[in-house]
């Protein structure tokens, strides 16, 4: 058949259509909140060629798949009726072959690597950013087609491809648990050990402290085995080995169906700063004839070296960090002289949207971030004149414009501060409005940052409830009632919900 040539871009026009569909990646969100399904399915419609599916709880969702073949499920882990780690079971009997992405906000070692077990590809924490997790998923997507093509010219090669992909996905999560880890070292050494426990299914764990000037190995932490007993027992019979991992510093298997006298098999890692040994981890399973893997061993130092960079890395922010944080504290107390409720004022905002962050499930890394820029939010009226900010009565439309100045003065306080970067940006928008009628730059929606708009609830709440020079403090029903009724047009709703709920 001849075509003529007014039906070939018709012709060319199908079979590009056809070619789109047969490209489309099916995606089915899974989450509770209606908001953050609408915020994911509009920014992936944005992205690429997907078709999105939404499901309110898991047994939404399992109607859905058995309707349906999905490519990727992105789900939360909270829900009624049914959460995600059951939803995750069920994906893996329904579709095996879809993606799986799990996001919650109440992150867990225990919770993580269960899921990871099941076969989730990756997990994610509330609030995530969404170009984090556009990425992901046109990552794991394009694995996901290269394996299938891999599958179908040889089977071997794709399931080592699909050990690597596995392999980075429990090294990813090492590195992002480690560096999300916060806290006094206490915390950090907790962490760890939860996570080695969980990484290569041990069934006791400790954190060795080694003093390098009297050669001695001091149990800091020691889980699965009572420390008495650790210290009696095993310790003595294990201190060559870390006598080895000292000496070496490198990291060691010895399995007891290869050395009868030590048992159970376990798996010594030294955790270094600048080169020198100061603690070792030790991994220990249990079990006649269970061994460790040379994969294992490697996951372990993965975690220790992630963890003794973060370490050292801590111990330098912190001498710098705490010497600025006390500058800035004084800068605070010096607007006291002349206005005693802003130093009050900011201490109470911090605490208030330390509380709330954490209540929302925020990371430890963003609570820390919230508690600085809680703190310095109004650090800018430094530059206020004080017939302006100490003034009785109604400001004028020139002194309100000077009042509104104080972000952006803040924020080029702490300009030179690099550490501060994203405090930086918290406290510059911590006046928007979620309408888009605030300041500096009349952000909307979720263009304000996350973090901003929580340090706004609590701004605006603390103000509300406490004696200003021009207004007598407002009974707490009626500010409750004052954030309900603005919100979506001052504030994001759900963050005062979130916030609402946890007034006593």
């Amino acid at each position: 058949m001849i075509l003529r040539s007014e039906q070939k871009p018709l012709i060319d026009n199908i079979l590009e259509i056809q070619n789109y569909l047969v490209d489309q990646k099916r995606i089915l969100i899974v989450d509770d909140y209606p908001q953050i399904r609408n915020i994911i399915k509009e920014a992936l419609e944005r992205e690429g060629n997907y078709e999105v599916s939404e499901a309110g709880n898991g047994l939404e969702a399992l109607n859905l798949l058995k309707k349906k073949n999905y490519d990727m499920v992105i789900s939360d882990v909270m829900m009624p009726e049914m959460g995600g780690i059951d939803l995750l079971e069920s994906i893996k009997t329904i579709q095996p072959d879809a993606v799986t992405i799990m996001i919650t906000a109440y992150p867990a070692v225990e919770t993580t690597v269960a899921a990871m077990k099941k076969g989730a590809t990756d997990f994610i924490k509330k609030p995530f950013n969404i170009e984090e997790l556009l990425f992901k998923v046109n990552l794991y997507l394009r694995k996901k087609q290269a394996l299938s093509e891999r599958e179908k010219e040889k089977s071997i090669k794709s399931m080592e491809l699909q050990d690597e992909c596995e392999d980075l996905s429990l090294r990813n999560y090492i590195y992002d648990a480690i560096e999300n880890s916060f806290g006094d070292n206490d915390f950090i050494f907790e962490d760890v050990v939860e996570l080695a426990i969980k990484v290569v299914g041990g069934t006791h764990c400790e954190l060795l402290l080694y003093d390098e000037e009297g050669q001695q190995f001091h149990p800091h932490i020691v889980k699965g085995i009572d420390r008495e007993t650790y210290c009696v027992r095993t310790l003595p019979k294990i201190k060559w080995i870390l006598e080895k991992v000292v000496k070496s510093r490198g990291a060691f298997i010895i399995n007891s169906d290869e050395t009868p006298e030590i048992s159970p098999s376990v798996i010594c890692a030294p955790l270094m700063i600048r080169n020198r040994v100061f603690g070792i981890l030790s991994v220990r399973k249990k079990g006649r004839g269970v061994r460790f893997s040379k994969k294992e061993l490697d996951y372990i130092q993965t975690l220790t070296k992630r963890a003794s960079l973060n370490l050292e890395n801590k111990l330098l922010y912190e001498s710098l960090y705490g010497n600025l944080i006390d500058t800035f504290k004084s800068l605070v107390a010096s607007i006291q002289v002349r206005d005693s409720y802003t130093e009050e004022h900011s201490y109470r905002v911090m605490e208030m949207a330390i509380t709330m962050a954490r209540n929302m499930g925020c990371s430890n890394e963003d609570v820390e971030s919230v508690k600085i820029a809680g703190l310095l939010h109004d650090i800018g009226k430094i530059a206020i004149p004080d017939r302006i900010l100490l003034k009785p009565d109604k400001l004028t439309d020139y002194e309100y414009k000077v009042i509104k100045s104080h972000p952006g003065v803040g924020e080029s306080i702490l300009k030179s501060v690099m550490l501060l970067e994203k405090e930086r940006d918290i406290i510059l928008h911590h006046h928007e409005r979620y309408d888009g009628k605030g300041y500096p730059d009349g952000l909307s929606g979720n263009d304000i940052p996350f973090l901003s708009r929580l340090l706004a609830v609590a701004d605006t709440f603390d103000a509300m409830t406490n004696n200003r020079p021009y207004r007598d403090a407002m009974p707490i029903n009626n500010a409750i009632s004052e954030l309900r009724r603005n919100i979506d047009r001052q504030f994001d709703g759900y963050i005062v919900e979130c916030f609402l709920q946890n007034i006593s």
